[in-house]
């Protein structure tokens, strides 16, 4: 086993955690030393491979699994909380966790069993979803198989995040960023902390001058707006576009959430911190955050006006679904990643319909979507 290890400089590191059979290939935990311990931002894959490697990395960083003080968790996917449950058992460790992830992790492990495949075949039916789909969810549950959904074992956070807040974490100025759009409570970690080799030290001149309001903003001077580090998890990537789908409760009856809509919003938020580098939970490590953000919202800007010029011809979510360009052919699509496909043209028409640009047809049974 060969652990990839990288060393950010300044007490911040990243373990690279294999995530089985998934082209991703691995999630980034990034390791944040303190003055309390060190603490890990995600924690990657809930299995025995994964685990080895995370502590494997842990050790090359200097430290004991045992030594780990808490787990902040960007968001409640498996390959970025999966491991939580394990690193507290060994550790002690708290877990951290914003209200809303923790409110699907909740749900999901109290849910009785076959709920989320009554509520998968209800969304995929009124979306449009043909019979040959249909059939095997049926299948499954009808022969219980909705017991086994891994989300059922995730960890419950002991401590939430709150957006906006400086977290605990004696010696170190790390702020939360509340970021929703690919999951309803993912947060990115801003390090108001000057960066050890990207920015170069300030004049004493200056520094003596920062005495005031607003003094102090990261260790060795102030990094108020675009200085520090950004752990972003999956909200912003150097070459990959995020998954934005629906994240709702089977329960709630409330107004439709409009995901892409948030991400959008959150983008604009990370890009006016402009930190000098983003540490992402894939892939690697870059700096422009800015440049990448207005990279993201034109793309989105361009999925929209082509999505538009689909609905000239009224379609349920799961044609247009069909009909987006994807990276591959729709026939080479696994089964279980058209589901994730046809959730989010469902964001996306969400906000075509939120911004005026769509309507659904009077009267459709399946939904069905046009051009305004």
């Amino acid at each position: 086993m060969t652990t990839q290890v990288t060393d950010h400089r300044g007490g911040v590191w990243s373990i690279a955690v294999p995530i089985p059979d998934n082209p991703l290939g691995h999630t980034l935990v990034h390791l944040l030393e303190t003055d309390r311990g060190p603490v890990l931002i995600d924690t990657g894959w809930d299995d025995p491979d994964s685990w080895d490697t995370l502590v494997a990395g842990v050790a090359a960083c200097g430290f004991d699994v045992a030594d780990l003080h808490g787990v902040l968790v960007t968001h409640h996917h498996p390959d970025h909380h999966g491991l939580s449950a394990k690193v507290r058992e060994a550790s002690g460790a708290w877990i951290a966790m914003h209200a809303a992830d923790a409110a699907v992790v909740r749900r999901t492990r109290e849910a009785e069993p076959g709920r989320w495949l009554d509520y998968l075949l209800a969304k995929l039916t009124a979306a449009g979803a043909p019979e040959d789909h249909l059939t095997p969810l049926r299948e499954a549950r009808a022969g219980g198989r909705g017991r086994r959904l891994p989300g059922r074992r995730a960890a419950l956070p002991d401590r939430g995040i709150e957006p906006g807040e400086l977290l605990d974490l004696p010696g170190r100025r790390l702020r939360a960023i509340w970021t929703p759009g690919h999951t309803p409570g993912h947060v990115c970690l801003h390090l108001e902390e000057r960066h050890p080799v990207l920015e170069p030290a300030r004049p004493a001149a200056a520094e003596a001058g920062a005495a005031g309001p607003g003094a102090g903003r990261g260790a060795g001077g102030g990094t108020a707006g675009g200085r520090g580090r950004l752990f972003s998890g999956d909200h912003l990537l150097p070459g990959i576009t995020p998954h934005i789908g629906l994240y709702e409760d089977p329960d709630d009856e409330r107004e439709a959430t409009d995901p892409l809509g948030d991400y959008l919003d959150s983008l604009e938020r990370v890009g006016r911190l402009a930190p000098a580098e983003v540490l992402p939970a894939h892939q690697h490590a870059f700096t422009d955050a800015e440049g990448r953000v207005g990279e993201l919202i034109a793309h989105h800007e361009e999925r929209l006006s082509g999505l538009r010029a689909l609905l000239r011809e009224p379609r349920t979510p799961w044609q247009l679904a069909v009909a987006m360009e994807w990276n591959r052919p729709w026939d080479r699509i696994p089964y279980g990643s058209r589901n994730i496909a046809v959730s989010e043209a469902e964001a996306h028409l969400r906000r075509l319909v939120k911004l005026g640009h769509a309507e659904r047809v009077p009267g459709s049974d399946p939904a069905t979507y046009r051009a305004v």
